[in-house]
């Protein structure tokens, strides 16, 4: 906390400093995105660069000055919270004066840019997320407050923790992981005890894109127990954009990759080749709208996706199609085709990449 409280006074000190000389105070901090910032290394994921570029938020400027203002707001809370050992929630910075924030986006991108230019994790900044993933499975751990959790595998899933740091005593048999990327497969897999009918498993899902805390819950059971993790996504650009966050992490969020990436994740499914493989009625499928061509293009065009020729493979098996599927479409062949047949063959031939 010290070392906080210290970078917080380092940048209040260049404040007044440049207010002494009758100069406007400038923030500066690295663009969090822009791909030249940006170095990719397979081990760790999308990382940001040592010496990047960086941006000006101006006291000055009448486009930058309300920014500048809210940052040192910000910046104030952060300093009393980290003082008095307290935490918020960034829903609570919000609502502590919404007409001055204007909205939930404005607060969130503030404190990536404060976490960013302090270069301190947001939890050591003591703001939690608000969690929307969740758990379940073979495992169980102690939470901060000494509260004791099990997740096995039952009909009520567990949200992931907000204070996923905190958590110790993890226990788990589980064999694999498997990152889910909707709710609503999740809880089918659920309903069908998958985490007990194939072999002990543990299923995350961050219902679509995920948030901090079930990205850093990914991380923290892959180090503790070194199991095999594989995703099953939809089979659209969105899905694989979804997937990549968790293998190799995102842009905005670079300057954090080391807690955040678990490069060695496997897709799974739903592959676009297994669509022919199945003989998937084209009925079901649906045709790409122009943002699905945007995005898998910009998807391929990534430093990732050149390390991976299975991946790539795929990208164009999906480009050259212009259809999409989502999970739900094996429903098609059988109401319980995706943990009957199509998850059990994956995992017991190696179907994945």
């Amino acid at each position: 906390s010290s070392e906080v409280l210290e970078a917080i006074e380092n940048v209040i000190h260049d404040v007044l400093k440049s207010l002494a000389q009758k100069k406007a105070p400038v923030l500066t901090l690295p663009n969090r995105s822009d791909w030249r910032n940006i170095d990719f290394k397979d081990s760790v994921g999308l990382q940001m660069i040592p010496r990047s570029t960086t941006k000006q938020i101006r006291s000055d400027c009448p486009r930058s000055a309300p920014k500048f203002a809210l940052m040192l707001k910000i910046l104030s809370m952060i300093y009393k919270m980290v003082q008095s050992n307290t935490y918020a929630t960034k829903r609570d910075i919000y609502y502590s004066d919404t007409l001055l924030f204007g909205s939930q986006s404005v607060v969130d991108n503030i404190i990536n840019d404060i976490s960013c230019m302090l270069k301190i994790p947001r939890r050591s900044l003591h703001i939690l997320s608000t969690t929307k993933g969740f758990v379940a499975g073979n495992l169980s751990y102690t939470e901060e407050d000494g509260t004791k959790v099990n997740c096995t595998c039952s009909a009520t899933v567990l949200t992931v923790p907000s204070n996923v740091q905190g958590i110790r005593n993890l226990i788990s048999h589980a064999k694999f992981m498997l990152i889910v990327e909707k709710d609503a497969t999740f809880q089918r897999l659920l309903d069908d005890d998958f985490c007990n009918r194939l072999s002990p498993c543990i299923m995350i899902t961050g219902r679509g894109v995920p948030d901090l805390n079930t990205r850093l819950l990914v991380r923290k059971l892959w180090e503790s127990f070194q199991i095999p993790i594989f995703t099953l996504m939809d089979a659209d650009p969105h899905g694989v954009e979804i997937m990549c966050i968790y293998k190799y992490g995102s842009v905005s969020m670079s300057f954090e990759a080391h807690h955040l990436t678990v490069p060695s994740i496997k897709w799974l499914g739903l592959l676009p080749s297994d669509l022919e493989r199945l003989n998937i009625s084209k009925d079901v499928l649906i045709p790409f709208t122009k943002q699905d061509q945007n995005k898998l293009a910009s998807i391929q065009k990534r430093p990732y996706i050149a390390c991976q020729p299975t991946w790539k493979k795929e990208l164009e098996i999906m480009a050259a199609s212009k259809l999409k599927a989502e999970i739900q479409v094996l429903t098609s062949l059988s109401s319980d085709y995706l943990s009957r047949v199509y998850l059990p063959n994956k995992l017991q031939f190696g179907g994945w990449l």
